[in-house]
């Protein structure tokens, strides 16, 4: 049975911090809905009512193309492993880039990844959990490290490269502000 809390419990905590993968989800006004799985050491919680997560370098950006527009964010967690537990924080999101004032405090949150791009910071206005009966069971092997690897190969100066390319407009050709908020 789905229960819904106005922040989140110690019992939710331990759960995330046991999680190996997240997924978050973002829409614009119009467009396309995004839904990204999300692994690495990338997510801390902040206090009770609100997290981070550092956005790294990846073949697109549209969560920061969304949340410049509409601020709503879903982050689900999923248990693979134990009892089946589904866990959803819904909230309101911001996004931190290297130019902003803010980015030097979340940024010392997280390990100096080559290829961070952004910081996310959100507001819980709800948590809800759910069952997730029908979720299957897998066995967590290891973290892919090819996103690594990548962006140490292109090194900072590739990765600058690559967000003028790629990474400065979503799939809808909204502005992810990349360029002119980062380099």
């Amino acid at each position: 049975m789905g229960q819904k809390f106005s922040e989140l419990s110690e019992a939710h905590l331990a759960f995330i911090h046991e999680q190996q993968l997240f997924f978050v989800a973002t829409a614009d006004v119009d467009g396309r809905v995004n839904v990204s799985p999300k692994g690495l050491d990338t997510f801390r919680v902040i206090n009770n009512r609100q997290i981070a997560w550092l956005n790294l370098t990846g073949s697109g950006n549209e969560t920061a193309a969304h949340v410049q527009n509409n601020s709503r964010m879903t982050i689900m967690f999923n248990a693979f492993v134990g009892a089946p537990l589904i866990l959803r924080l819904y909230g309101l999101a911001q996004v931190i880039h290297h130019n902003d004032s803010s980015w030097q405090e979340y940024f010392s949150l997280f390990e100096d990844y080559i290829g961070a791009r952004q910081i996310f910071v959100m507001d819980i206005n709800l948590v809800q959990s759910s069952c997730g009966m029908a979720v299957p069971l897998y066995d967590f092997k290891q973290q892919r490290d090819a996103l690594l690897t990548s962006a140490q190969r292109k090194g900072v100066e590739g990765i600058k490269a690559y967000w003028r390319e790629r990474n400065h407009s979503s799939i809808d050709g909204k502005p992810t502000h990349i360029v002119e908020k980062n380099l």
